[in-house]
């Protein structure tokens, strides 16, 4: 196997776990708090950034544009945390890492 189909089953998983997360029912949803790394959408977002900065300049803007409507979907669905960014340099890097986590 070549480490390019290695990246690629690393992208899909990611991808389907940022999908999952948004399939919720609900007109609202909350951020979990990372417990569980194989459902939390804020890593997964991290490793789909991730792809899209390693990507060339083509795949990158292809990727993104699949990208947008699932970003739409989670900026709606999600509510900003006006301290998040207060937080950390790492949380104040990123929108997606700067939306309210369930208590």
């Amino acid at each position: 196997m070549e480490n390019r189909d290695l990246w690629a089953g690393y992208f899909v998983k990611a991808f389907d776990r940022y999908r999952r997360f948004l399939r919720q029912p609900g007109r609202w949803s909350y951020v979990p708090w990372p417990d569980c790394p194989c459902c939390d959408p804020v890593d997964a977002r991290d490793e789909l950034e991730a792809a899209v900065r390693a990507l060339p300049h083509d795949a990158r803007a292809d990727l993104r544009r699949v990208l947008a409507p699932l970003d739409d979907e989670f900026r709606r669905r999600t509510l900003p945390d006006p301290k998040a960014s207060s937080i950390s340099p790492w949380h104040a890097a990123a929108w997606w890492r700067q939306r309210l986590h369930e208590r």
